[in-house]
């Protein structure tokens, strides 16, 4: 739990204000305010540094003003919402992929019940919704970020998905952030972790857009106009991770790719 100076902290990172209870129009509030502020990046996992969950990743999202993958920013927001009187439980999910769902233990998300009534909260997905969803409602459920679904799964849980498009499932039985222990190990070292297989840093914009830095390239989509910006040197990155991102970047990952970190062992 967070003493009321650190929940300030945290509040003052993402701009939003406290609210007053913990309720839903708090919580949607909330999650709002910490997507559009906290970017979606993995820049550590090409760096060789440990990833924290938890209190632990509240001093890189906070202090260091970072973003992170979604064992970081969905534990360090839930810390949050519990400081503020939420109840939070932490929910694993397998990620949809090409070929079809992912390893267990591959997502983190979070469900917050109020007076009764479950909400799945996510806000480190890369494509996750902008507010909370409810989880005990299968039909269409309207987000500035799109169409969402939340459907049962034959073999439980709940699949959700974007516009038709499906994202992943969560398990309905709460974990621990110690649970996630192998699942992260294989994220940062496995050749076959997404996290190894590109350096990329998103963050959706309040008009619907969104900037990505995948790599050295630069993606922007505002207005409902994309452009693309190469960008050849250290400085061009660091000075895009500064402006679209307002991300102080101490260090840049050599290489390109999976060839970027071989060989990356967990401490």
């Amino acid at each position: 739990m967070l003493d009321d100076a650190e929940v300030a902290g945290y509040l003052d990172r993402i701009g939003a204000k406290r609210p007053g209870k913990a309720d839903l129009e708090g919580l949607a509030h909330l999650q709002e305010r910490h997507v559009l502020s906290v970017p979606f990046e993995n820049i550590d996992y090409h760096l060789g540094r440990e990833i924290h969950l938890g209190e632990q990743a509240i001093d890189k999202i906070v202090r260091q003003r970072r973003g992170g993958g979604c064992y970081e920013v969905n534990s360090a927001f839930g810390v949050l919402l519990a400081s503020l009187g939420y109840t939070v439980e932490i929910l694993p999910g397998r990620v949809y992929r090409p070929d079809g769902l992912g390893p267990a233990m591959c997502h983190l998300a979070l469900r917050v019940t109020l007076d009764g009534e479950p909400w799945l909260v996510d806000a480190g997905f890369g494509r996750n919704s902008r507010h909370p969803l409810r989880l005990h409602d299968s039909g269409l459920q309207k987000d500035p970020h799109g169409g969402y679904l939340v459907a049962p799964a034959e073999a439980g849980g709940f699949d959700v998905s974007l516009d038709g498009r499906p994202l992943y499932r969560v398990d309905d039985r709460p974990c621990r952030p110690a649970d996630f222990g192998p699942t992260l190990w294989w994220w940062r070292t496995s050749p076959d972790s997404p996290f190894l297989q590109e350096l990329f840093c998103s963050l959706p914009l309040a008009d619907g857009g969104r900037v990505t830095l995948k790599d050295k390239r630069l993606v922007r989509i505002e207005g409902g106009e994309r452009t693309i910006e190469k960008l050849d040197t250290d400085e061009a990155l660091l000075a895009a991770y500064r402006t679209h991102f307002r991300m102080e970047i101490d260090e840049l990952p050599e290489g390109d790719g999976a060839n970027r970190v071989p060989g990356i062992r967990l401490t």
